[in-house]
């Protein structure tokens, strides 16, 4: 089955303190497709400038994502961001955003983009993701994400567009904020009652917690030692997620579904932070991702046989 994924592609310079690189292949959308091309045919729309180049979309091909619809603007440039994380990989700063041919991005889909019946809208204007939204008429699976800003300054439009999707993919503070609720369980369920059936909270290195009507499901981070750069770890967890449903949107999306999903996309972010950039992703094999999501299962599995407990 094939997903479309709409949002950035960019050039990013990241600074750690494990090193420092002036020009990596960057943006939300690059960092999905990377990850969802191991489980499903994947579709990439965005826009790029001149600066990109063949070397670029060599990465993309590999991974046989597919860019009839990376709209190249003529004489433009490729949306930069440059950052330097802390010790602390939470604690990023941002240096510098030029968002370029980014600015006045109209999303331009192919009917085969439309036909997908999975669709992720990563961070665009919330008018954008509803408009993308309406395009894709066999979309049976809608997830989407956003920012504080848009929360801050597109609220209306912002609360219209999540009414019409099936699952919301953001931080914990930003729920916390979207709802103005500060216990998570809480805002997830005033969430529900916008319109997602399913909701996920990423809280970084402490894993994600997805909320649904029938419970609760919640994994930890892979605990890899090696955090290169956390950059792209949260679009590359929605891109192994709904990766996982797309290979599967024959199927009863139930709760069982959704969590192998959860596990898919945690296992690919914990490859995505062990290198710079799309760096990991690039020599990543299917066999490592099948190995740790074994691992996975068997760090999160416990006895639960019952004990004597005092009165």
């Amino acid at each position: 089955m094939t997903l479309t994924v709409v949002g950035s592609i960019a050039f990013d310079a990241v600074e750690t303190p494990t090193g420092k690189r002036d020009r990596l292949l960057g943006g939300a959308a690059v960092h999905f497709s990377l990850a969802s091309s191991f489980l499903c045919e994947t579709r990439v729309v965005g826009p790029v400038g001149d600066d990109f180049g063949e070397e670029e979309y060599a990465v993309l091909h590999d991974r046989g994502v597919l860019t009839d619809d990376i709209e190249h603007v003529p004489g433009g440039k490729t949306f930069f961001w440059a950052g330097r994380y802390e010790r602390d990989p939470n604690v990023r700063h941002t240096l510098q955003t030029d968002l370029n041919v980014f600015e006045h991005f109209q999303p331009k889909l192919s009917e085969a983009s439309r036909a997908a019946e999975t669709v992720f809208l990563a961070n665009i204007h919330p008018d954008l993701q509803r408009a993308v939204h309406a395009q894709c008429h066999s979309a049976r699976f809608v997830a989407m994400d956003t920012m504080n800003m848009w929360i801050e300054v597109t609220r209306p439009s912002l609360e219209k567009t999540i009414a019409g999707v099936d699952c919301l993919i953001v931080n914990d503070e930003e729920v916390k904020q979207l709802t103005d609720e500060p216990n998570l369980v809480r805002a997830a369920r005033a969430v529900h009652a916008m319109g997602p059936r399913v909701v996920i909270a990423k809280q970084g290195e402490h894993g994600a917690g997805m909320y649904t009507p029938d419970g609760f499901f919640a994994l930890p981070a892979y605990p890899t030692a090696d955090v290169v750069d956390p950059t792209g770890a949260g679009d590359t967890f929605a891109g192994g997620f709904m990766g996982y449903v797309a290979a599967h949107a024959g199927e009863e999306l139930d709760d069982e579904l959704l969590r192998r999903a959860m596990a898919y996309g945690t296992a690919l972010a914990s490859f995505n932070v062990e290198a710079f950039g799309t760096e990991r992703m690039q020599t990543l094999t299917g066999e490592e991702i099948a190995e740790r999501v074994t691992a996975l299962q068997r760090i999160t599995r416990f006895d639960a046989a019952p004990v004597p407990l005092r009165a």
